[in-house]
């Protein structure tokens, strides 16, 4: 139990008061090096955690904002798929696959 001053035994018109002081002064000073209550780490993986989340706020963010101006997302245009089917058709025909008969036919059958 903490000990009381003088004054509270002999009762004084400034004794609450000084009571009041010398508390407060005790509390504020007296107390261990640990006051963070964390042994001395002071939350210093908080910094991390702080990062961490404005990371993701920044990744969220850009995601969004591709997603509103993109909305089919990244890749290529899409093309028609007798465009393709017209290059297979001409890498054939160069590679001496096709006659000039059959690519014509071939080709004329596309459009």
């Amino acid at each position: 139990m903490e000990e009381q001053p003088a004054c509270l035994a002999q009762g004084g018109p400034n004794c609450l008061e000084e009571f009041a002081v010398m508390t407060s002064a005790l509390s504020v000073f007296g107390q261990s090096d640990d006051w963070d209550h964390m042994n001395g780490w002071g939350g210093g993986w908080m910094w991390l955690w702080g990062l961490a989340m404005m990371i993701l706020f920044v990744v969220l963010l850009v995601w969004l904002i591709r997603s509103s101006v993109s909305p089919g997302g990244p890749g290529p245009a899409t093309r028609d798929p007798a465009d393709r089917a017209r290059e297979i058709l001409a890498e054939r025909y160069a590679k001496g696959e096709l006659s000039t008969e059959e690519y014509r036919e071939r080709i004329s059958e596309l459009q």
